[in-house]
This record gives C-alpha cells, structure tokens and sequence, in this order.
C-alpha cells in the first residue's frame, strides 16, 4: 500500500491510503478523539458512523466522522480528547 503524510493534532504522521482517521488515530495509539461534556475522552463505539463518538475536526471542519472518513495526503486532523 502507499504511505501518504497526514497531520494530527500538528505532528506529522503517515498513514495508508485508503485507511479511515478512525483506524490512523487507533494505530498511533490516540484513543480519545473528543471529550465528553463531563470532560472524558470519547472514542469509536460502533465503527459504521452512528454512534457519533469519534467526531474530529478536518481541515477545519469540525464534527466530522472519524470512522467514515478516508485519509487524503496532507488532511489535517485535529482532536478533543
């Protein structure tokens, strides 16, 4: 597979093209993607887009999808959690 670079939170990482933000931000070991009201960080639950737990900001877009989200060489992602 091809590598491309991505942006999280301000660092630069690679990911597989083709790879959801959801599983990029699992594999570089970030599991709280946004905090709750509570203050708690928030994650993937179900995987397919309905549960709306791991909501991030792309390209300055805010509430997106994570788990339903592709990267794209040079998309930058940002977190709650």
């Amino acid at each position: 597979m091809t590598r491309i670079p991505i942006v999280i939170d301000g660092q630069t990482v690679e990911a597989e093209r083709g790879s959801t933000v959801a599983a990029v931000l699992l594999d570089t070991g970030i599991w709280g993607f946004r905090s709750s009201v509570q203050n708690e960080p928030r994650g993937p639950v179900c995987g397919m887009g309905i549960c709306f737990e791991c909501r991030v900001t792309i390209d300055g877009v805010h509430h997106r999808r994570a788990c339903m989200e592709l990267c794209r060489a040079g998309m930058e992602i940002e977190t709650g959690g």
